[in-house]
């Protein structure tokens, strides 16, 4: 994926909010429930505890996302204070919504997650704050 795609899809997460796709006077398709879609997640984590979430990811997340069937685009680290110190931004693809959700379902309550995710906050939580937005590729979209 370019770096310009990517920043286009920061920049419309940005602008439109968390879950809102695009305002009606745009022309865009309204968001669909079947087809392929992207998820854009934003992680915030408490002070000092980045480092530990990069390592989670690193070490155990993606693969068990891969295990239920997400598809890993791309991870991004911000490089200007403050969100350089605290944000991870990452992109997901799913065959569908629904597949999302089902992705999602099994990813919550895989064992191995589990006892990841506890190991992970002995010392306290990793996340103090999560932003997911569903995204669809326009018709003249180049990943399309």
């Amino acid at each position: 994926m370019r770096a310009t795609s990517v920043m286009s899809l920061l920049a419309l997460a940005a602008a439109f909010g968390a879950g809102v796709l695009a305002a009606p006077h745009f022309g865009v398709a309204q968001a669909q429930t079947t087809g392929k879609v992207y998820e854009l997640r934003t992680y915030t984590a408490p002070d000092g505890k980045l480092a530990d979430l990069h390592r989670r990811f690193r070490d155990h997340t993606l693969r068990i996302f891969q295990k239920h069937g997400m598809t890993n685009v791309i991870y991004l680290a911000p490089l200007d204070a403050p969100a350089s110190q605290n944000t991870l931004v990452y992109l997901l693809s799913h065959q569908s919504r629904e597949a999302a959700k089902a992705s999602w379902d099994a990813f919550r309550n895989d064992p191995e997650w589990k006892k990841v995710a506890s190991e992970s906050q002995v010392d306290g939580p990793i996340v103090s704050k999560v932003d997911s937005v569903f995204l669809q590729a326009t018709d003249y979209s180049p990943m399309k």
